[in-house]
């Protein structure tokens, strides 16, 4: 099995926390959200994982280093393909044309899901769907009574259904699929503008390929502040605990942690009070404060404050009166 992610968008609703590294890298409860992704995976394969492929922009080397070592995680080599041009979805997977072949799971990194993940691998494909209340804002898809999926609409302004596309797909023939976005691009079928998952898959069921809809419990948005930090309180709920969220190297002096929060590794915490649902990264300095509800990157110093519902990058410096912040990284701020 191999795993397709493209993630070449820059996030720019997440700014300023998307200027330095791409959104799937943000951290969310101490992993970055492709991370997350990738080790959801494979839980449900048992190492049945042989290759991780990302498709990036130009994002350094510093990413590309990151990314292989979440591939490396969990024992898959790692594959690094650029996508160049913004020109759809579909060309945004095609652009890791080299490795599709044989099965093939393809995922987004935008968003987070509760799902489970086990399935039939001898399907001819599988797309995950949750049902939303305005599906003129995503693909969605039509279904038969056997869950076999008779169309693909392409964010319809009139009702078709309420069955959303979530951005995770499974293709039994990895190469079926890369053939038909090259007919697609050979013959440049756009929809709304660029090459769309949903006119390929229409395509492939045209040619006989049966899709099947396979359901998604929760699914969690990243687009912007205040939904990361949705997504974070719940994934501390469900990781509080599976995961060993406090780093045994953090320091705590009078200082009380209001669960589930994440603090990591060499973070010192002074006469504070930390939770509930607070994530705080590894080296950073905590002093005199209360946070509730935010999320503090790496190296950062916070002190003499009260935060809720705020963002704070890495290496940012905060020390004044009670605010809402949403920081990035490198800032300081002194009262």
């Amino acid at each position: 099995m191999k795993i397709i992610i493209p993630m070449a968008g820059r996030g720019s609703r997440l700014r300023p926390h998307t200027l330095t590294i791409p959104k799937p890298l943000l951290p969310i409860a101490g992993k970055p959200i492709v991370q997350r992704i990738v080790e959801g995976f494979s839980a449900s394969f048992s190492g049945a994982i042989e290759e991780v492929a990302f498709v990036i922009g130009d994002f350094g080397k510093a990413v590309e280093l990151e990314l292989q070592s979440i591939a490396e995680l969990i024992g898959a080599k790692c594959s690094i393909y650029y996508q160049d041009l913004p020109l759809g979805p579909a060309h945004a997977i095609y652009c890791a044309r080299e490795s599709l072949n044989g099965p093939c799971l393809v995922a987004f990194a935008d968003t987070l899901f509760k799902a489970d993940f086990h399935f039939d691998l001898s399907n001819d494909g599988l797309v995950w769907v949750k049902q939303v209340e305005n599906p003129a804002s995503f693909g969605v898809v039509k279904t038969n009574d056997d869950d076999v999926i008779t169309d693909f609409v392409e964010k319809s302004p009139v009702f078709i259904s309420d069955q959303a596309i979530v951005g995770i797909y499974y293709f039994r023939d990895g190469l079926d699929f890369r053939n038909q976005v090259e007919y697609l691009i050979d013959n440049v079928i756009k929809d709304k503008g660029e090459f769309q998952i949903t006119s390929v898959l229409e395509i492939m069921k045209n040619r006989g390929t049966q899709f099947r809809k396979a359901p998604i419990e929760e699914w969690l948005d990243c687009g912007n502040m205040e939904s990361v930090l949705e997504t974070h309180r719940r994934i501390l709920e469900l990781k509080e605990n599976s995961e060993h969220l406090i780093s045994s190297s953090a320091s705590l002096h009078n200082t009380r942690v209001i669960p589930p929060c994440y603090i990591g590794a060499n973070t010192q915490v002074r006469n504070a009070i930390i939770g509930p649902f607070v994530s705080i990264g590894s080296n950073c300095i905590i002093e005199n404060a209360v946070i509730e509800n935010s999320i503090i990157q790496n190296e950062a110093m916070v002190r003499h404050v009260s935060l809720q519902h705020s963002m704070l990058g890495n290496q940012s410096e905060y020390a004044g009166s009670p605010k809402v912040l949403n920081m990035g990284d490198f800032t300081t701020f002194k009262e």
